[in-house]
């Protein structure tokens, strides 16, 4: 009996040493194959990160520099300037949500293979297909005053509230802003057709047969479900909104009026190239990189304290 009961334990051990063993393997295998990639993202990226960092502590002149410490950034934080185009990134901050919900509940309703489905989901995804430049272009056709939104006003009746969105500050950022939701709207709402499109069909059927409607069902089944594409689509629209939307922004207002639509990624090319301040630019990117990881480091805290 005593033999017996020694041997159990040892022939259950063996296994799992051969399990851990086996995982630890393909551990190392794994990080083997990713370091390549790892060092090649280190040298394009981590280095250049780095280097922006130290530049952003000298007076830099895109071939000499000499150090400075905090200069760049008491300058930078004591400038009027700076502050209004950081509200400018405010904005557009604020403007993610409608970014998000439009296309989640279009998502939702496609899902729902409504008439036309199919067609509608590959006009959604339209605007991914074409480049930030002629973006532009159309939105400065759509909103200039002689554009297509005052024209279809008029024809409707409605030309008394006829404007040029882009004549002044606040008008040109809505502009900027509406042009960024529908240019982020089709990447979206594939993002929460492919999310749904994963879920069990059943989990629906229950919540029909339970009597559950369709706002009951969005909020209550397909919400909790969709929280990681939910993230990734946030995420995703951040670093749009924060870091890609040069190219709309030159080609569609030029950072104007005045620096009604300046953002930060703009900003550091205003001071890099129109100014030759690459020291300055430096800290604006500093200041930007934070920003975007200090948004997206809380946005991922909130989502994993809502799961737990």
């Amino acid at each position: 009996m005593t033999g017996s009961s020694q041997a159990v334990p040892s022939a259950t051990r063996a296994p799992r040493r051969g399990r851990s063993h086996l995982g630890g393997s393909r551990r190392r295998a794994g990080f083997l194959f990713c370091l390549p990639v790892i060092l090649l993202e280190a040298g394009l990226l981590g280095l250049p990160i780095v280097q922006t960092f130290y530049y952003s502590f000298t007076d830099w002149n895109g071939l000499t520099s000499s150090w400075v410490g905090l200069n760049n950034y008491s300058q930078l934080f004591g400038d009027s300037t700076f502050w209004q185009v950081l509200g400018n990134n405010a904005l557009l901050l604020a403007s993610i949500p409608i970014a998000i919900v439009i296309p989640l509940a279009i998502a939702f309703l496609l899902n729902e293979h409504v008439a036309g489905w199919r067609f509608f989901r590959s006009v959604y995804f339209l605007p991914t297909a074409i480049s930030w430049v002629v973006i532009g272009l159309v939105a400065i056709r759509f909103f200039a005053a002689e554009g297509i939104l005052n024209g279809v006003l008029k024809t409707v009746g409605l030309g008394g509230i006829q404007t040029d969105l882009l004549s002044s500050e606040a008008g040109a950022m809505a502009a900027v802003i509406i042009t960024f939701i529908w240019s982020v709207f089709g990447t979206n709402t594939i993002i929460f057709i492919t999310g749904m499109a994963t879920m069990d069909r059943e989990v629906y059927e229950a919540a029909h047969v339970d009597g559950a409607g369709a706002w009951t069902t969005l909020l209550h089944v397909t919400l909790p479900m969709l929280q990681r594409f939910i993230q990734f689509a946030f995420i995703l629209t951040l670093v749009t909104a924060f870091t890609a939307l040069f190219s709309l922004i030159f080609v569609m207002t030029s950072g104007g009026p005045g620096f009604g639509t300046t953002t930060l990624e703009f900003f550091v090319y205003e001071k890099a190239f129109n100014t030759g301040a690459f020291g300055l630019a430096a800290a604006i990117g500093v200041v930007l990189f934070v920003v975007v990881f200090a948004i997206s480091i809380t946005q991922l805290r909130l989502f994993r304290s809502r799961v737990d």
